[in-house]
Order: C-alpha cells, then structure tokens, then sequence
C-alpha cells in the first residue's frame, strides 16, 4: 500500500480490503525467546502493521499456522502510515507495547538503519545471511545497519504503472488500447494534454485523476535521487526533478484534471466504485486495493499501462523484529518464511504485491489479472522494477514527502497560490525534523 504516501500502505502498501483505522497495542517488553503463551508450547506471534500487506487476505497465516500446529499469528494494523509509525515511535522509546514483528515501510527504512538500529533484532543471529542472495541488491542493502547488521527482511517493491479506466476512456471517446496509450503519454506533458481531452468529453462527475498529490507521488518515484544525495546530504530544495514533479502537480490542478480526493480517506475509497477518476498512478500494491475497494463490479473495467516518463518505484516495505518483542525467534521464522519466493509469489498473484525476491520475480513474469482486463502485469511492473533506478534514501524521506503533499493539498483544495504552498512545505519541514 506499502503508499505512498507520501506512500501510505500504502502504503497502502496495500491489500483488497479497507482497513480498520485504530491501532491495536500489541502485547511487548519480555525478551525471552523461548517463552509461550500458555502451556503446551503454544504461542501467539503478534504482528503489526500499515495499510494493508496481503498476508491475511491472501491466507498465507492460515497457511503457516498449518504447518506449525500451536502457532496463531494475531495481526493488527493501522491504515495511514504516518499515524502508524508515529505510534511506533512512542512504544520503540518507552520499549514495551511493541508486537512480534513490526511492519517498516521502504521510506522509514533509513531512520531504523541510521539511528534506531539498537531496539531492532540483528537478524543475522538467526541465520538470516543465508538469505541475502534471495533479495535483490538494492533491497537487502537498504536494511543493512552501519555495522553490518540486517535489521529487516523485505516483502514488496512497488513498481509503477498507470492504471485506468477503460470503460470511461471509451465514453469519453479515448483510445483504451494499453498500448496506444502507453504512446501517446509517453511523457508527463503528454498524460496532461490527454487529461485536457478528457475533461472536454468526460462523463459527469468524473476527473482525470484521484489527486494531485498522486502524480506528485509517482513522478518522484522515478528519481534516483529525490531528498537527499548519495552523501547524505539534504537536497530537495533544490533538486530540478522534485520541483518538475511539484510543477506538473500543480498544472494538474490548474487544468482542473484532479477529482481532489485525499488518499486513503473515505471520500476516496468510495470513489473507486462511483467512478470519479479516469486513471491513477499505481505501484503495483495498489492493484489489491483496487479490487477491494470495487469488488467484482469493477472487474473489466480497469486496465494497466506503462507509466509517463519511464520506470518508478513507489513504496515497498520491511519486517523487522524488535528487542523488545515476546517472541523473537518465532518473529523471525515467520518473516522467514513470509517473505521466501514461494510466498512472495502467492502474494502477488493473490494482492498484487510485486516480489523483491528475485525467483519471485521470474515466476510471475507471465502473469496475468482477468480483473484488469487481462493486462500483462508480471511483464508491466517486471519491466518496471528491472529499469527502476536504486533510490537513494534518506532518514527524513517520509518526513519531507508527507509535508509537501500536505502543501499540495492545500493548493488543489484551498486553492492556496503554488509559491506560498512551497513555503509552507519549507516551514513545515523544518518543523518536522529541525
């Protein structure tokens, strides 16, 4: 889901149902790991999580807890992100509250390796090394530690596409062909003047797209370097990429092309059923919750294509084992085992969620999805996560990125003038990490 949001999983990293909005607590602060909940051996594993990973909607607990009788995995989660992690941020300081396994996504990922790698399991104790040719390079690394440490194994990547609707396409007399369209937005500019020409004919109540902070979200996920350079050094101010993106954003809104919906608000999830946006920048995650959010009234109506401006990458998270956790060898066979290739598998053909396991990614090259209309989305987010560039990711990457989100909303909802909505970005950075 994880999306986004900024990725909120989303971030949404992610799954085919809405998710409840409370966090749960979940239970934390022994560190013996050969405690059970009971006699008998039986243990519960707690996992908490953002937005939604798949696990469950795609049965692979019900399937581990087959295979290790005495074993329930107990999840909760949160749907925005950004709540999420700052709940997490109280337990991880108070080191109680905390579950078995806690869910990080890709844009917090350096914050753990970088400043919080002491309240984090060194997965290495468990044999995890073995494991380290399983994942692709750019994915194993971001979770190694200044010490050599493996603070997290990773579940998905979250190569873009566009998705969109046929059927609106059709009545607003554009191509649908996924081909053809690929052609003529093979640029930014070119999905905006298609977008001018869908709002000429558009059927009533639809826009062009969800918001404009999505295509601000999914134009940044095609630059290797967006916050930060490879130093280390803090550069969004005046990195050309992020302002086009910030620019092309807010043509979007100009142009009237944006239904002005909120991701993952409830105007939002609505919106997916009554058709008030044509198309949607999508990483890979998001076609789950698509079909969560339609249900099978919006099968066929959907399709993928390849995205404007090239290959992206937007999302992706981790699972990570805290000190602090009840359970911590269990946690770990469970990520283990979570995120080996065979499940990353299942889970894409199942959610959606495109594998960081490089067999995975072979498997599914061919796949398939009747629901958007049979689009070839294991060559579409293949081709996609091959050509990505490796991100260069920062401590205060989600921090940056919620702001001037926040900041374009106000300029697509308040109507706040571009250049006072960027200071308000830079205030509101600089609040957030000094």
């Amino acid at each position: 889901m994880p999306i986004a949001r900024a990725a909120k999983r989303a971030v949404v990293r992610l799954g085919a149902v809405t998710l409840a909005g409370a966090l749960l607590a979940a239970c934390g602060g022994s560190s013996d790991d050969s405690s059970s909940d009971s006699a008998g051996g039986k243990v519960t594993i707690t996992v908490d999580l953002f937005g939604s990973f798949g696990y469950k909607e795609a049965g692979l607990y019900a399937e581990y807890e087959k295979l290790h009788p005495g074993v329930t995995v107990k999840q909760t989660d949160t749907e925005d992100e950004a709540d999420y992690w700052k709940s997490l941020q109280t337990r991880l300081a108070g080191g109680a509250g905390l579950a078995d396994v806690q869910g990080i996504e890709v844009g917090r990922i350096a914050s753990v390796t970088q400043q919080q790698a002491d309240r984090f399991e060194d997965l290495k104790k468990y044999g995890a090394d073995s494991l380290k040719d399983q994942f692709a390079p750019a994915k194993w690394a971001a979770a190694t530690g200044k010490g050599g440490e493996v603070l997290g194994l990773g579940t998905d990547v979250g190569p873009e596409a566009m998705c969109y609707r046929a059927d609106l396409f059709q009545q607003a007399g554009l191509p649908t062909d996924r081909e053809e369209l690929a052609k003529k937005w093979a640029t930014w500019d070119g999905y905006l003047d298609l977008g001018k020409r869908y709002k000429a004919k558009a059927p009533a109540k639809s826009a062009w797209l969800d918001s404009i902070g999505s295509l601000y979200s999914i134009m940044i996920g095609q630059e290797k370097e967006r916050y930060y350079d490879a130093s280390g050094k803090l550069v969004w101010e005046q990195n050309p990429a992020l302002r086009s993106a910030w620019d092309h954003a807010v043509q979007a809104a100009d142009a009237g092309l944006s239904a002005k919906l909120d991701q993952w608000s409830p105007q939002w999830n609505q919106a997916f059923s009554a058709g008030s946006f044509a198309t949607m920048p999508c990483p890979a995650w998001m076609l789950g919750y698509i079909k969560g959010q339609t249900g099978e009234a919006g099968k066929g109506k959907w399709d993928v294509a390849e995205l404007p401006g090239g290959a992206g990458n937007w999302g992706g998270s981790y699972l990570a084992v805290p000190k602090a956790a009840k359970h911590k060898k269990e946690a770990y066979e469970l990520i283990k085992w979570l995120t080996a290739p065979e499940q990353q598998t299942k889970l894409f053909r199942k959610q959606g969620n495109f594998p960081s396991a490089t067999g995975a990614i072979d498997e599914v090259a061919d796949a398939k999805d009747p629901f958007f209309s049979d689009a070839p989305i294991g060559k579409i987010f293949g081709d996609a996560a091959k050509e990505a560039p490796v991100q260069v990711l920062g401590v205060h990457d989600q921090n940056i990125a919620q702001q001037i989100t926040n900041a374009l909303s106000e300029v697509e909802r308040k109507g706040t003038a571009p250049e006072k909505a960027w200071s308000n970005a830079k205030k509101g950075v600089e609040n957030t990490i000094g």
